[in-house]
Parts: structure tokens; sequence; C-alpha cells
């Protein structure tokens, strides 16, 4: 008799030591699930779970910052008589500024003059003899106008300068890869070309454009 009551007793202990433990189990996972973050495939999170790649990175950014180019962009003849009645003016309504430097959306149609190193000097009607313009058509794209023309793209989003470096190299080169690619660089002097783009002001009177659209008419 003693025994089975015993055995009796134990029984509830048991229980109840099951079910405590059953409700930690079920209120751990719940805070798991709770702390979770669904990261999708080819988002900014699931780059950063992978491994930082600019390549991916650069083609998944760079049709957003075509279409923001495209819809701020100004002529350049526009823009450069803007610049000369009142810089800073010009700079709030049209730039984004990137450090100490405005970086400026323009588009225009002009006559590339002889290339050096994949950049033509371009002559475009409107724009005073006191501005140079000159396009970059690679193979070797430089600068960091199309990352930084968003606005939004920042350093405290990556791990280091050089992953934000890479960052603007990576969209440079999934620019280049869609529109410059098919580009015979050698019988370019001379051609008509419609461009739009944008360029770092680090001189008013020398732009040196980025493209993100570049037609041969």
């Amino acid at each position: 008799m003693a025994s089975t009551g015993g055995t009796n007793l134990a029984k509830p202990r048991t229980m109840r030591r099951q079910l405590i433990i059953g409700a930690g189990i079920a209120a751990l996972i719940a805070a798991m699930a709770f702390d979770t973050t669904v990261v999708h495939v080819g988002s900014t999170e699931d780059l950063r779970v992978q491994g930082f790649d600019p390549d991916r990175f650069g083609q998944a950014e760079f049709p957003r910052i075509r279409a923001l180019v495209l819809d701020r962009a100004v002529d350049a003849a526009t823009l450069a008589e803007a610049l000369e009645t009142d810089r800073n003016a010009a700079i709030a309504e049209f730039g984004t500024m990137a450090g100490a430097f405005p970086v400026m959306p323009v588009f225009f149609t002009g006559t590339l003059g002889e290339g050096r190193s994949g950049i033509f000097p371009v002559t475009v009607e409107g724009l005073p003899d006191s501005v140079t313009l000159r396009v970059q058509t690679g193979p070797a794209i430089n600068g960091t106008e199309l990352r930084d023309i968003a606005g939004d793209i920042s350093f405290g989003d990556f791990t280091n300068q050089i992953e934000y470096q890479n960052a603007g190299a990576g969209i440079n080169r999934a620019m280049s890869a869609d529109i410059l690619s098919n580009l015979d660089r050698d019988a370019l002097e001379g051609a008509t070309v419609t461009v739009t783009g944008a360029f770092t002001m680090i001189n008013p009177a020398s732009w040196l454009i980025t493209p993100v659209t570049l037609e041969v008419q």
C-alpha cells in the first residue's frame, strides 16, 4: 500500500514538470518567432545575410537610380544658366549633396569629339563656352555619382568604407553592362548622342557625366 501511494504522488509532480517544461518551450518558440525577420530573396536584407556582393547590389539598385535620374534631369543649357545665375539655389533645386560636393542630374543632345580612355568631349548647343562637358562611355567607369544621386545610400548602410566604395562600383558596372556594352567606341567621334546622366560638381566649369541612358543617333 505504501509503495502504491508513493507512485500516485509522483505522477502529479511529473505531470506538473512536463507541463512547466512544455510551457517554457512554447514561450521560447513564440519569442523566437516574434524576433524573426522574414528575408525576401533579392532584398537588401538578403544581400546582407549572404555577405555583401557589390554586383548583386548594383544590379538591384541601378533600375531605381536610372528612373530617379530620368525624372529629375535638367537640360544642360538650362542647368548651366541656373548655376550661373544662383549656384546655391540651383544646387538646392536640382542637386543632391554628397559630402562636400553636389551631384547634379542632366540631359543633353550633342556631338562627340575625340575620345581618350572612353571619355568623350561633347559639344552641346546652348551650353556656354565656359563649360566643358564630357561623357564616360567605359569600359572603365569612375566616380560615385550614381551611388550618391539618390541621397539614400549612405556609409552607415555598409560594414566599412571598402563596401561603401564597392557599392558605387557595383552600380557603375550594372549601368555599363546595361547601356554601354555594345558601344563601338572607335566609331563614336563625330557621332550625335542623347544622354541622361549625373555628374559631381567639383568644378562648375567641368562636367564629367556618368550616363544612365546613352543613345547614338
